[in-house]
């Protein structure tokens, strides 16, 4: 966000530094996440109030591990060191760093040394190490040790360091810690509520897009998509946004029709078009995943030039791509692997001639939803589950056809109105069908059946970057595996999926 001082946190690979920028925003401090070796002006040029340095996977004595000059950062702004930050902050300042002789991992206890921050003597946390600090640097205080004896947390005069991971949810006062450090140690007053949120990207909107510039906004039904394009009309007006939502085919049962006229309710200058042959023809033999997406992605860019020359000049697209996109698609690091590629990340054709433009790219998917609620959209609006861009084509395994789609979208609707019938729909996160290349035996009406698996998705989270699968009572999940088995030809068997993210991401494809 532009002009807004804040934490940065610079990221040397550990699983848990998006989390570290989570929990400060939701404290109310701006924080940004950026690779641990970012140019040294372009962070001055930044200014920010405290810097903190991840963990990360590497051992400070390995010949390809991350390594940065932390007195430069001493310099700039207060320093928390957290797990490999700690270890990095001791090595470079003079202390010793030993392999530990007993890696600790998970649940742990640190006792404090001295009253620190009103907490007791002793609490739990969560570890993820190798290295131990021997030796803290020259000035520094230890101020908490774990279980095994070694120090757990640091004090020195411009630098707080902790072994534990204060960013987890395992780690009690984890959330005290991180405001301590923002309020206490880098007199931070909180400066991240949804109203902030809302100004700042309205004005970076005004000055990224041109006093005459047209935007082409692409909706593709979910919430991302919509609160860009709400965004983008309120800083803009609606006579330069020009919406155009695309019924490929792969969107749920009704989805097109039902969804088209709630953008008009919304006021959004929105254009529908039809374009379910030419997905379909373009999917037609395409069964690995990331050829489907990338296919997908594609697709869209040809519907787009087509609208743009129905809507006369554009100069942007914009696309409601968001931050755990970017961070599944495009490693902030560099160094790690993707996930699986977003259709909406990684840049645009040349030849389409436009510039690129995602207003929500540094958020998280539960600071959408709320600045959309700023925004005025309704609430039944933006609490519907996520549904992927790709649409049902990632949740058809193999080859996507006119048949499948037709059988996933019953089976889906079924899935769908019985949430909401009993009351589950809001407890869930998201909630999905997916239908499996598999043909399973099956006795229907007396006689012998050969028809497709249908697997259930049901997730419970908070930004889509950790998920863990809801726990059904069995009479539901037994009514709808009839309902779906006896009233969807083509399905003769439904099963459960009970697997967490990590080490599963929410959707199969």
């Amino acid at each position: 966000m532009s002009e807004t001082r804040g934490l940065v946190i610079l990221d040397f690979g550990s699983q848990y530094t998006q989390l570290i920028a989570r929990r400060f925003r939701e404290l109310g401090f701006f924080s940004e996440l950026l690779p641990y070796n970012i140019d040294l002006d372009v962070l001055k040029e930044k200014k920010p109030l405290g810097i903190i340095l991840s963990g990360g996977p590497s051992s400070v004595f390995g010949e390809n591990s991350p390594q940065r000059d932390v007195k430069e950062l001493l310099e700039m702004a207060p320093v928390l060191g957290i797990c490999y930050g700690m270890q990095l902050l001791t090595h470079q300042l003079g202390g010793k760093v030993s392999p530990s002789k007993q890696r600790e991992y998970g649940h742990a206890h640190v006792h404090w040394t001295e009253h620190f921050s009103n907490f007791e003597h002793s609490h739990s946390v969560w570890m993820s190490h190798g290295d131990v600090v021997e030796t803290p640097p020259v000035g520094a205080e230890i101020i908490g040790r774990s279980e095994g004896g070694h120090p757990a947390a640091l004090k020195g005069e411009k630098f707080w360091a902790l072994q534990f991971h204060p960013e987890v949810a395992h780690t009690d006062h984890g959330s005290d810690l991180l405001r301590s450090f923002a309020e206490d140690f880098c007199g931070m007053k909180k400066n991240w509520t949804t109203q902030s949120i809302k100004d700042h990207l309205l004005e970076d909107l005004k000055n990224q897009v041109g006093e005459s510039d047209h935007v082409l906004c692409a909706l593709s039904g979910g919430v991302d998509s919509t609160v860009t394009a709400t965004l983008l009309t309120q800083a803009l007006g609606g006579d330069r946004v020009h919406c155009v939502f695309v019924d490929t085919g792969l969107l749920r049962k009704n989805e097109f029709e039902d969804v088209l006229e709630m953008y008009k309710e919304l006021g959004l200058n929105v254009k529908g078009v039809q374009a379910e042959e030419r997905f379909l023809s373009g999917l037609k033999g395409l069964t690995d995943p990331e050829e489907k997406r990338k296919k997908i992605g594609h697709l869209f860019i040809d519907v787009f030039k087509d609208a743009i020359k129905d809507i006369g000049d554009c100069d942007w697209l914009a696309q409601g791509t968001l931050y755990p996109d970017v961070i599944e698609s495009v490693s902030p690091r560099g160094q790690s692997v993707t996930i699986k590629s977003h259709h909406n990340v990684g840049g645009l054709p040349k030849d389409l001639g436009l510039k690129l433009v995602e207003p929500l790219k540094e958020l998280f998917k539960d600071e959408v939803r709320r600045l959309g609620d700023e925004l005025g959209l309704p609430h039944k609006f933006l609490w519907r589950h996520p549904f992927p861009g790709p649409g049902l084509a990632i949740r058809i395994l193999g080859e996507v056809t006119k048949e499948r789609l037709e059988i996933l979208k019953e089976a889906d609707d079924i899935y769908i109105k019985e949430l909401k019938g009993s009351g589950l729909y809001d407890q869930i996160w998201q909630a999905f069908s997916v239908l499996l290349p598999v043909k399973t035996v099956g006795v229907q009406g007396d006689g012998r059946t050969y028809d497709a698996v249908l697997a259930l998705r049901a997730v419970t989270s908070v930004d889509g970057m950790t998920a863990n699968w809801f726990d059904f009572d069995h009479k539901f999940l037994s009514k709808l595996s009839n309902r779906i088995t006896n009233e969807v030809q083509g399905v003769n068997r439904v099963v459960y999926d009970v697997t967490s993210k990590p080490p599963g991401t929410i959707e199969w494809e």
